[in-house]
Parts: C-alpha cells; structure tokens; sequence
C-alpha cells in the first residue's frame, strides 16, 4: 500500500501510545514472549512508522518481556527455488558463488515488512545464524531464543520457533494473517515423514565463504489460511484493533500442536 493510500484511509495519526494502548487491551502483557509478524501500513499513518511501532511493542511488554521477529533473507536461499521472481537458469551457478555469506549484523531482511527490518537493527537485539531463516529478538530471553540455530531444518525443532514453543510464548499477527504464521511450519516438521528437500544457501565456515547445502523439509504453505480459520474456530485467539489494522493473537503452543493434527488429518486423505 502507498503512502498515499495509507494517509487517506488513516481518520488521524496513529501515535506510538494509541499503538501501545491498543496492545495492551487486546492483551499484550509486560513479560510476555511475543512473536509478531506484521504490515505497518495495516495499522495506518504512524508519526515514525516502523520506528513508532517497535517502540509501542517494547512499551507494552517492558524489558522484562521479550519480543521476537522473523528476519528472514530469501535471497540468500537457492536461486532455483526463487518464485517472486524467478531468475534465469544460467543465473544460479553464478549466485551461488558470488552471493556474500550471510552476516547477522548487516545482512538485510527480505519480503517481512518495515516494522522487523527496523527491528533488525535496533540496539540489543540479537539475531539467530541461519542464510534464509534467521530470526531475531530483543529482551530476557533474546540469547536463549536466537542461540545455536540449527543449519539444518531450520524452521524445525533446533529454531526459535522450537525455543518460543518451549517457552510457552505468544504470537500476534499484526495486520496480517495466518498465510504469514511461521509457527506452522514448526509443525509441519512435526507430522511423521514430511517430505523432504535439499536447501543451500552462503555461510562462514572456518572463516571461509561457502555455499552450504542443507538439509530440510518441502514446505507447503498454501493451507495455513484454511488452517487459520479453523484454529481461530476453536476459541484460542483473540481478535482486536491495533490502530486501523486487524490483529490476532494467540498462545504459539496452542497453534503448533493444533497444526500437527490439522495437517496430518489432511496428509491421510
């Protein structure tokens, strides 16, 4: 959406404290362990933008909290895999030498928004070592959650996802929907024999480049809004305003284990 667009739906400016009060009454809590994905041009015109919108998240959970955010770099995945857009064959061979490794510290984010590629750099928060699915966090437990990623199967039981779940942590979907929800991947790997497919990407090994093949599962997003739908269906999620935007928010835990039997009852048909 422009911001053009945003300006005229927008009834005044979306303020830092009218984003936090909002947070706050559909019940983002101090100490809680929050994973946000998010649109800010969903929530409407804020004076500092995503600026403005990861200070009214650090405001309603205080320090004593912890606020987590995908950072993921698609383009530093394999270029055969490359959808949006695609790239020429004869391109790939090429990409994968000369890609530089991926860098937690200055390697940008890809496709997931202003709010959590301004999240990315913002002082004290740590991000997780993965080329495509780094995450990022800020708070009491930001090292626990983004240490010792695992290259292999990385949205999987050795990712943030695997130590949000173990700390029973929150999900708020912020202005957008559950087509955007990562936690279901974590199930994915959860139902018994997910397909299986090959991932590379550049990383530092021994203090040298390397195009890191990786092991990993075919993920199939296409069912997370059907998926959505029916969790929401249950009760577990609560629905709410964050300035103009429709939010979600949920118990991580409660999503993950409903996905584990969702997709294996679809898997069985």
């Amino acid at each position: 959406m422009s911001e053009v667009a945003t300006i005229e739906r927008s009834p005044f400016p979306i303020t830092r404290q009218k984003i936090a009060a909002d947070l706050r009454a559909l019940g983002v809590k101090s100490g809680m362990i929050l994973l946000v994905h998010s649109s800010l041009s969903a929530i409407g015109w804020a004076p500092g933008g995503p600026v403005a919108a990861v200070q009214a998240l650090m405001d309603a959970l205080t320090p004593t909290g912890t606020l987590v955010m995908p950072a993921h770099t698609g383009d530093y995945s394999d270029p055969s895999e490359w959808r949006h857009p695609p790239v020429p064959e004869d391109w790939w061979p090429i990409i994968r030498e000369h890609t530089p490794a991926f860098d937690p510290a200055v390697t940008p984010t890809r496709g997931i928004g202003r709010i959590a590629e301004t999240f990315r750099t913002w002082p004290d928060v740590l991000r997780s070592y993965h080329p495509h699915m780094s995450f990022a966090a800020w708070g009491r437990y930001a090292e626990q959650i983004t240490a010792d990623h695992s290259l292999d199967y990385g949205l999987g039981e050795g990712s943030p996802l695997a130590r949000v779940y173990d700390l029973n942590g929150w999900v708020l979907l912020l202005g957008v929907g559950f087509a955007n929800n990562t936690s279901f991947h974590l199930a994915e790997y959860r139902v018994p024999n997910p397909p299986l497919k090959p991932a590379g990407g550049p990383i530092l090994e021994d203090g040298q480049r390397v195009w890191k093949v990786m092991d990993d599962i075919d993920y199939d997003d296409e069912p997370f809004a059907a998926l959505g739908a029916d969790f929401e269906a249950t009760g577990g999620v609560d629905v709410g305003k964050v300035g103009l935007a429709e939010c979600r928010l949920f118990r991580q835990l409660s999503a993950v284990d409903f996905a584990v039997t969702w997709l294996a009852e679809k898997r069985a048909l």
